[in-house]
C-alpha cells in the first residue's frame, strides 16, 4: 500500500484528536456568518460548504489513496516475479539436494548441496502464502 501522510490518516480514519479539533472549529465558524452575511440563503449555503469541507477532502485523499494502490497493484515485472523466481530457486536447490546429488554420489562425484535449515523456512512460507491465496480463492474473498 502506499504511503498516506499522517497528517491525513485522520480524516481517512475518522478517529483521534484532529478531527475532533475540526467539528469543534465548524460551529464558531459557522455562527461568525451571521454577523457577516445578511442573506439567509448564501449563509446556509458557506454554513454547507464548510460543514462538509472536511468530507470532501476526506474523499479527494481515499481517491487519490485508491489512484495509488491501482497504480501499485500494476506493478512491473519484478514485483510479480520475485515470489516465482523464489520458488524455483527452492525447487531446484530441493532437486540438487535430492535427485542430482544422491545420483552423481553413484558415480563418485561430489555436488555441494544447499542448507536444508535455509531452504525449507522460504519454500514453506511461499507454499503458506499459495495456499491463503486458493483459499481465498475458493471462498470468493480475495483480499487484494
Amino acid at each position: 500500500m502506499g504511503y498516506v501522510p499522517s497528517d491525513y490518516r485522520f480524516v481517512l480514519n475518522r478517529k483521534g484528536p484532529c478531527m475532533s479539533i475540526v467539528t469543534s472549529l465548524i460551529g464558531p465558524v459557522t455562527g461568525l456568518l451571521d454577523k457577516f452575511i445578511e442573506d439567509k440563503d448564501q449563509k446556509a449555503k458557506l454554513a454547507h460548504e464548510i460543514s462538509t469541507l472536511s468530507d470532501k477532502h476526506a474523499q479527494e485523499l481515499a481517491l487519490a489513496q485508491v489512484k495509488l494502490n491501482t497504480q501499485e497493484a500494476k506493478g512491473n515485472w519484478f514485483q510479480s516475479s520475485w515470489r516465482p523466481a523464489t520458488g524455483w530457486v527452492c525447487v531446484l536447490a530441493l532437486a540438487v539436494n535430492y535427485l542430482i546429488s544422491p545420483i552423481a554420489a553413484g558415480f563418485g562425484i561430489v555436488i555441494p548441496q544447499a542448507d536444508g535449515g535455509t531452504l525449507m523456512p522460504i519454500l514453506g512460507g511461499l507454499l503458506g502464502l499459495g495456499g491463503m491465496r486458493s483459499f481465498e480463492k475458493t471462498k470468493n474473498i480475495e483480499g487484494k
